[in-house]
């Protein structure tokens, strides 16, 4: 994991605890605090999946990429094979 995912990951979680005790400690009837609650567990579900989707793309074009530069490396490599194989013959 980078650092960059470590900050994101510390930035969630401390959103995420600020969004519930914010909710604790404020001045609201037990039933609108539950709704509180509930309304930034899905928040913070939400926000989740987004980041992990932007996680998961970065991973894939990152894959992409290196199959890209991996075939173009071996077209390479044939390339000049078969140029010193004419050559020699």
């Amino acid at each position: 994991m980078k650092v960059d995912s470590k900050v994101l990951l510390g930035l969630l979680a401390g959103a995420a605890i600020g969004a519930i005790a914010g909710i604790l400690f404020a001045p609201d009837k037990g039933s609108e605090t539950r709704n509180k609650i509930k309304k930034s567990a899905g928040d913070a579900g939400d926000s989740l999946k987004h980041s992990f989707n932007d996680f998961v793309d970065t991973v894939k074009d990152k894959y992409r990429k290196a199959k890209h530069d991996a075939e173009d490396l071996a077209e390479t490599g044939a390339a000049k094979f078969n140029q010193v194989k004419n050559s020699v013959s």
